[in-house]
C-alpha cells in the first residue's frame, strides 16, 4: 500500500500586499496584539506547522507619497512572535528578517532567544533587501549588487549557524552541590573571517530546543534557487498551479545533491489564497468579489504607473489603456521590488487587453488579483491533496484577504476534510517545528 504524502500547512498574517482588504467592514487592526493572538491561534486550532510574519524596511512611496494602498504600520516580527510565544503552545513561529541590514551574531541571539522561549518553534524567513531606496534607513545604504546580495546571506547563514553549533548539547551543568554552571570547554570559540563578516568570541545562548531555528526561504531567481538548495529547510515560492509548481520543485530539489542533502530535507511551500463557497459557482463569485476588493480603482492605477514609469492619475481606471509608451527611466514607485523589462510586460499587458478587452481595472485583475484554491470546501481540499500528491508542492502558505478572521473558515471546513483524506493531522504529533515538518 502506497503511503500518502502529509500535507503541511501555515498561515501568513496578511498586510504587506495588495492581498490584504483593509477597507473590508469585517478587518480589524493590523497592530492590535488581538489581531494577531486570533489569527494565531486560530492557525494553532487548525493544526498547521507555523505562523508566518512578513516584515518591510521602510514604506513604500508613490510619486513621493506613502503608498498606503499596502498595510502600514506593521510592528517587528521578532517581537510580535516573542509575544505570541506565550500564548501559543506547538505553533511555529516564523519572522522575515534581511540579511542585508542586519548582523549575524546579534540576530542569531534573537533568533537563539526566540527558540529558546517558545520551547523549540522558532523560524527564520531569510530575505535579501534589494534597493538603495531602502538602504537610506541604514548605515552601508543600498551597495551591495544582486550576486552580492546573497553571496553575503550564504556566509551570514553559515556564520549563525556556527554560533548556534557552538555550544556543547550538555554544555549546562547547574550543579549547586558543586558550585559548577558549565562543563569545561562546553562552550567554542568563534572565529570567522569571511568576505562580509569578521567574528571572533563566543555566543551568549545554550544550544536552543531544536539546534537550528528552521530556514525560510523565499526568491524564484536562478541565486534563490541555489541558495535554497544549500541552505534552506523550506522555500516560500509563488508557484501556485499544479504544473508551475512540478517543475519548479523539480528544479529546487534536483540541485540539492551536490550539497549532499536529500529532497525530503526541504519543503516547498507556495503562498496561496482561497475563496470558498456552498457551489463551486458560489466560490468563483465570491473569488471575483474578492478581487474587486483586492484591486480597487486607486491599486489598479497605481500597479499602472509601476510598470509605466508615469503619473497616471489622469486616467479612468474603469477605461482602456493609454496609448502613452512606459518611461523606462527611475520610474515613480520606490520600495517595491522592481519589475524587470518593464517595456516587455508593457507589451504583454497591452496584448492581454487587445485579446479580452479589458479596462484597465479589470486587467490589473486578470494579472495580479486571482485566488489558488477556489470551490466548495470539498474542492479546495481535493486540490491541495492532489497539488502535493503529484510532487507540485509539500504544503502551501495561506494568505487569507482578512485580518484576523480570515483563516477560520479555512480551519473549519477545509482542515477537516483533508484529515478524513489522512493526508492532514489531527493533532501536533512534537513539540518543535522541525518535528511539525518533519525535519532533522
Amino acid at each position: 500500500m502506497t503511503t500518502r504524502k502529509q500535507v503541511h500547512l501555515a498561515a501568513h498574517f496578511p498586510g504587506v500586499n495588495n492581498t490584504t482588504v483593509w477597507s473590508d467592514p469585517r478587518s480589524g487592526s493590523q497592530i492590535d496584539f488581538s489581531s494577531f493572538v486570533h489569527l494565531a491561534k486560530t492557525a494553532e486550532r487548525g493544526k498547521f506547522d507555523f505562523f508566518f510574519l512578513a516584515e518591510g524596511l521602510r514604506l513604500r512611496e508613490l510619486k513621493g507619497r506613502i503608498h498606503d494602498l499596502d498595510v502600514v504600520g506593521r510592528p517587528e516580527s521578532l517581537t510580535v512572535l516573542s509575544a505570541l510565544a506565550a500564548v501559543t503552545e506547538r505553533l511555529g513561529l516564523a519572522g522575515t528578517v534581511s540579511a542585508t541590514f542586519n548582523e549575524p551574531y546579534e540576530l542569531a541571539r534573537r533568533l537563539a532567544t526566540l527558540d529558546h522561549l517558545s520551547e523549540g518553534r522558532a523560524a527564520w524567513n531569510v530575505v535579501t533587501t534589494s534597493d538603495a531606496f531602502t538602504g537610506e534607513n541604514f548605515r552601508r545604504g543600498g551597495f551591495l549588487d544582486y550576486s552580492e546580495r546573497y553571496e553575503r546571506a550564504a556566509e551570514f547563514v553559515r556564520l549563525a549557524r556556527e554560533l548556534w553549533d557552538s555550544w556543547a548539547p550538555d554544555a549546562v551543568v547547574a550543579d549547586a552541590g558543586s558550585g559548577r554552571f558549565l562543563r569545561d570547554r562546553a562552550i567554542g570559540d568563534v572565529v570567522h573571517h569571511g568576505k562580509h563578516f569578521d567574528v571572533e568570541g563566543r555566543f551568549t545562548l545554550p544550544r536552543s530546543p531544536q539546534g537550528h531555528p528552521v530556514i525560510i526561504q523565499a526568491g524564484d531567481s536562478p541565486d534563490g534557487r541555489e541558495f535554497a538548495a544549500a541552505t534552506a529547510d523550506v522555500v516560500f515560492t509563488g508557484h501556485g498551479t499544479l504544473e508551475d509548481g512540478k517543475r519548479f520543485s523539480a528544479d529546487v530539489k534536483g540541485r540539492m545533491a551536490k550539497y549532499g542533502r536529500e529532497p525530503h530535507q526541504l519543503k516547498i511551500m507556495p503562498g496561496v489564497t482561497y475563496a470558498l463557497g456552498d457551489t463551486d459557482e458560489e466560490a468563483a463569485e465570491n473569488a471575483a468579489a474578492i478581487r474587486r476588493q483586492q484591486v480597487s480603482p486607486q491599486t489598479a492605477i497605481a500597479f499602472l504607473e509601476q510598470v509605466w514609469g508615469r503619473d497616471m492619475s489622469a486616467y479612468d481606471p474603469e477605461g482602456p489603456l493609454p496609448d502613452v509608451e512606459p518611461d523606462l527611466s527611475e520610474g515613480v514607485s520606490r520600495g517595491r521590488v522592481p519589475i524587470k523589462d518593464r517595456a516587455a510586460v508593457a507589451a504583454k499587458w497591452r496584448a492581454l487587453a487587445a485579446e479580452k478587452k479589458l479596462t484597465i481595472r479589470e486587467l490589473v485583475i486578470e494579472v495580479t488579483g486571482r485566488q489558488t484554491f477556489i470551490g466548495t470546501p470539498e474542492t479546495v481540499a481535493r486540490k491541495i491533496d492532489e497539488h502535493v500528491q503529484a510532487g507540485a508542492a509539500d504544503g502551501f502558505i495561506l494568505v487569507p484577504h482578512l485580518t484576523p478572521g480570515g483563516l477560520d473558515d479555512f480551519v473549519d471546513k477545509v482542515v477537516p476534510l483533508l484529515q478524513e483524506r489522512g493526508v492532514f493531522r489531527t493533532d501536533y504529533t512534537g513539540a518543535t517545528l522541525r518535528e511539525h515538518l518533519e525535519l532533522a
